[in-house]
């Protein structure tokens, strides 16, 4: 299988799998992207979530789909312009908006048409009138040039097998001294062979987490300063339930990754 053929059929899967939980045919609960049911607070509370975060968002919003908390180091403000890469439900751009206020701006971006449209009718339902969700690929954003003065993204970008353009994309529609606030999951150890080779653990935030220092070496090629990536020890507890019959928390963790323009 050529690069661009692996691509084309990782795009593919996780396209699919997402389509599933947006219609309500898979759960996005106990894992990133799938797995069996938990209480949905009970895991936004792991995640990093107040009760407030969880009990004020629009009903649906919160699938259960992230490995962390984006806002605890986006230190979002009134009047800012937020992108939300991978938005999915919607959840992190509701709360986005809150911050920043009616003079902000949040954007959502997914590459799943039946994500958006739950996330239109619930920006609609709430009257959001400061939340726009746009159907494209976080590899070729619809976002103008130095348009955005926060990325946040919560376990997504390790879901792209084009981790470089997603960085470089970033980088072009940030203004100057915009920032990323990024939670996803980062490589503690090489996968097995297995992981790797079953395309179905993409779609679980597995099989396309990255180590730290290649993430670094990304965003520095992209140009981004004052990178700062911090993984967090405690998400091993959501985390070995992704896929338990591999101890996968043994080879993937959850990390902050913060950078500026």
């Amino acid at each position: 299988m050529s690069e661009k053929e692996n691509k084309d059929k990782i795009y593919r899967q996780v396209q699919s799998d997402y389509a599933a939980v947006a219609c309500g045919c898979s759960s996005g609960a106990s894992s990133c992207c799938s797995g069996s049911s938990i209480n949905l607070n009970s895991l936004g509370q792991q995640l990093g979530y107040s009760s407030s975060d969880l009990e004020n968002t629009p009903e649906g919003a919160n699938l259960g789909l992230g490995c962390g908390n984006p806002q605890t180091i986006a230190g979002l403000a009134e009047g800012e312009v937020v992108l939300d890469l991978g938005s999915g439900g919607g959840f992190d751009c509701f709360l986005a908006a809150d911050k920043v206020g009616k003079n902000g701006r949040v954007i959502g971006v997914d590459m799943t048409a039946e994500m958006i449209f739950k996330a239109r009718e619930n920006a609609k339902k709430y009257n959001y009138e400061n939340v726009e969700f746009r159907l494209g690929e976080i590899e070729n954003l619809p976002v103008a040039d130095n348009s955005i003065d926060v990325i946040i993204s919560n376990c997504v970008i390790n879901l792209s097998p084009d981790k470089q353009q997603v960085f470089t994309e970033a980088y072009r529609v940030l203004k100057n001294k915009g920032r990323l606030a990024i939670s996803d999951v980062v490589l503690l150890q090489e996968l097995p062979v297995a992981i790797k080779e079953e395309f179905s653990y993409y779609s679980t935030c597995v099989s396309g987490a990255s180590y730290i220092d290649d993430i670094k070496k990304m965003l520095k090629a992209a140009d981004f300063k004052m990178i700062k990536i911090t993984a967090h020890e405690a998400s091993k507890e959501f985390i070995k339930n992704w896929a338990p019959q591999w101890n996968i928390q043994d080879y993937i963790v959850s990390a902050s990754i913060e950078a500026i323009k």
